[in-house]
């Protein structure tokens, strides 16, 4: 993944501010974990107001993700515990999101709302842990314009909460529930063929 994405150049001011003081990278994994759960519960809460709320705080969390990573590097505070910590939050932040949304669309879904958070819960973990923890596929991020706007997949997050402002968060999260698990199983099977050597 980059460390030089459009979400990294922003969240840089701040983190060269807090890199002197006693912060730590896994301080701010903590409040990335916290936000992100607060995130799903106001999801969760559905109606009007709490799913707006939830989107607000989401994209704290996804501004959150970077600035621990890049607090590491620009304070030499970096760890192995420090990332591994780093991806689990990461992951469980995203899974949590969408299973928040499901149950906040039982309104609409009833029983199938929980139950296609999960499945699109379930897809983003298995995708995030392929393509993070056990690299099965290099990404390299998106670019536009140059070198002005980079883009990690993971970035296009930033989706959740513009939908659910939209509107749009029971589509979505359909669409969720059937592409990431499907992609996952893609890669892990386009993975098993490449060492089987097919």
């Amino acid at each position: 993944m980059s460390t030089n994405t459009l979400i990294h150049r922003i969240v840089r001011p701040v983190v060269r501010r807090i890199a002197r003081t006693r912060i730590t990278p896994n301080y701010v994994t903590t409040l990335r974990l916290v936000t992100g759960i607060a995130a799903a519960a106001a999801f969760a809460a559905g109606g009007g107001f709490w799913p707006a709320v939830g989107g607000g705080v989401f994209v704290l969390a996804m501004l959150l993700d970077r600035a621990d990573g890049e607090l590491a590097r620009q304070s030499g505070r970096s760890s192995a515990f420090g990332h591994r910590y780093d991806l689990v939050s990461d992951c469980a932040s995203n899974i949590l999101a969408f299973i928040g949304i499901g149950v906040g669309a039982m309104p609409s879904l009833g029983a199938l709302g929980p139950l296609l958070g999960i499945l699109a819960g379930l897809g983003i973990g298995a995708l995030f842990w392929q393509l993070n923890a056990l690299k099965i596929v290099e990404l390299r991020p998106y670019s536009a314009w140059g070198d002005r706007i980079n883009a990690d997949p993971d970035d296009a997050l930033i989706l959740v909460p513009v939908l659910v402002w939209c509107g749009a968060a029971v589509p979505a999260l359909i669409a969720a529930a059937v592409i990431t698990p499907l992609a996952a199983l893609w890669i892990g099977f386009g993975a098993l063929r490449a060492a089987r050597g097919m």
